[in-house]
């Protein structure tokens, strides 16, 4: 952790290059941490690298709180995100941003770095720190350092990747007895079929098998787990809320919370399931805060991956909801599969009969009829 600023002479801060040192050395400094794994032939990723839109959401994030920030990876240079969408708000701000894309192509080389340099350290997130940061030395010392000198440890998805093998000086690992969260089993299952079977263990079992009481919400659902002066999130959907959660534990009480449409998305899905009359309301009140074709996805996977009755019901609460606002046969055929889950082939029945007369062409739903 950095030493608070001592003033020894006036005249030490008599030119305004002295005050605007002085007061960037009372700006708290977080390391942001990125794969360098990622990698492409002829333009196809035969390596997954990081998730861009965990890094510039988290990079918003800090840089909107004053937050210093430094961009490193174990290559140092410039690394290869994964496919993502330049049009979203926060990666526009990102790209937008010279001296972000200053940092990201020339992002400095770990094993260059001293802890001691910085107040907190964040990993961020993708598929590549399941191939490289989880057994990175020197990620793992400077985690160490800034950890036992009063430092802030965040990561998201992934991120905790770097975390399993972190050990502090006195041999325990940083992770033990501690809760914590990352990417799940389950949400591995769903989305993580093209690089999971390369991957030397899952995220979630190598965190409960170093110890961490492992905390998780649903499939795709913003968790954020905050223990002391380490925090971590679920998936792409709690990297804003890691971010501000880490802003907090560096003593900015003010802090400024983004807001982006996916995120907010997700936690009206949570208000539903909870209140499904106040989620109505808040959607009601400003429609466009709101990705209605991504809650309409969200239940889908909701629907297929339940693995409770009370899930089901969740799922089909949302993709209802979400009917008035954008429909697809896709959608129509999961809620009448998932009353067939729940043994009610009536609702299931009414629900196809409803769909034929929107889509009288879809063999599927016809089909499906045909069972019922």
């Amino acid at each position: 952790m950095k030493r608070p600023l001592i003033v020894t002479s006036l005249w030490s801060l008599v030119s305004a290059g002295a005050i605007n040192s002085a007061i960037a050395a009372d700006e708290p400094h977080v390391l942001m941490v990125l794969s360098s794994y990622g990698k492409q032939v002829d333009g196809k990723t035969t390596q997954p690298g990081f998730e861009f839109d965990e890094l510039s959401k988290a990079y918003q994030v800090f840089s909107n709180n004053g937050i210093q920030v430094t961009l490193a990876s174990p290559a140092g240079g410039q690394p290869l995100a994964d496919e993502y969408n330049k049009d979203k708000s926060y990666n526009q701000a990102f790209l937008n941003d010279q001296q972000a894309m200053s940092a990201l192509s020339d992002t400095v080389k770990l094993a260059s770095l001293n802890g001691q340099s910085f107040d907190g350290v964040f990993i961020v997130g993708g598929k590549g720190p399941m191939f490289d940061l989880h057994q990175d030395n020197e990620l793992q010392r400077l985690i160490r350092e800034i950890y036992e000198q009063q430092g802030v440890v965040g990561a998201v998805c992934h991120g905790p990747a770097a975390l399993v093998d972190v050990k502090l000086s006195n041999g325990d690992y940083l992770v033990d007895g501690r809760r914590v969260n990352g990417f799940t089993n389950l949400e591995e299952t769903a989305f993580g079929k093209k690089w999971r079977p390369q991957f030397e263990f899952l995220l979630e079992d190598k965190l409960k098998e170093r110890g961490g009481l492992f905390e998780q919400d649903g499939l795709m659902l913003n968790q954020v787990t905050i223990d002391g002066r380490l925090i971590t999130g679920q998936n792409p959907f709690s990297t804003a809320d890691t971010a501000v959660a880490m802003v907090r534990a560096l003593g900015i009480e003010e802090v400024s919370e983004p807001v982006y449409k996916d995120d907010q998305s997700v936690k009206l899905a949570e208000l539903l399931f909870r209140d499904k009359a106040a989620a109505v309301a808040q959607f009601n009140k400003s429609p466009d805060t709101y990705d209605v074709q991504m809650l309409a996805m969200l239940g889908v996977y909701q629907a297929k991956f339940a693995t409770t009755q009370l899930q089901l019901h969740h799922a089909i609460e949302l993709m209802t909801f979400v009917q008035s606002q954008f429909n697809h046969p896709m959608i129509e055929l999961t809620i009448a599969k998932a009353h067939v889950r729940q043994n009610n082939q009536a609702e299931a029945k009414s629900s196809l009969l409803r769909a034929q007369k929107a889509y009288p062409d879809n063999a599927k739903i016809k089909a499906m009829l045909a069972t019922l």
